[in-house]
């Protein structure tokens, strides 16, 4: 009776874990830097590093091995979905903005998250 009982209680928390608990809110969590369209229009090559720190901030992603190359994540998700998504990549030459390339996904919900979208040209090169 108590082996029954066990096993009963086991599935019965497992089914929870596995369906999960109805009407429960999700929050939406946003990961990385927002870029906006203000700020990727203010971008013109020739600026400097510190310039472009200071129109986009600190980027999330700076790999130490090549210095030439920031990156801008940007994630959004509602538990597992991912709600939208983007990534701006900014090119140096020394200290000097050469080019930045865009990668946006429009958001269901509300629209673009970022107004550029991929083919309008946002990567611009010297």
């Amino acid at each position: 009776m108590r082996l029954t009982l066990i096993l009963l209680t086991a599935l019965c928390l497992s089914a929870c874990g596995f369906v999960g608990f109805p009407g429960v809110y999700k929050i939406d969590v946003e990961q990385g830097n927002i870029v906006t369209q203000e700020m990727v229009s203010q971008l013109k090559p020739g600026m400097s590093r510190r310039q472009v720190r200071f129109i986009l901030g600190t980027p999330l992603l700076d790999d130490p091995f090549d210095q030439s190359r920031w990156d801008y994540p940007y994630v959004k998700r509602n538990g597992q979905k991912v709600l939208s998504e983007s990534t701006l990549a900014v090119y140096f030459d020394g200290d000097t903005l050469v080019r930045f390339e865009s990668e946006f996904e429009e958001d269901s919900a509300s629209g673009p998250l970022v107004p550029v979208p991929a083919d309008t040209g946002a990567e611009t090169n010297s």
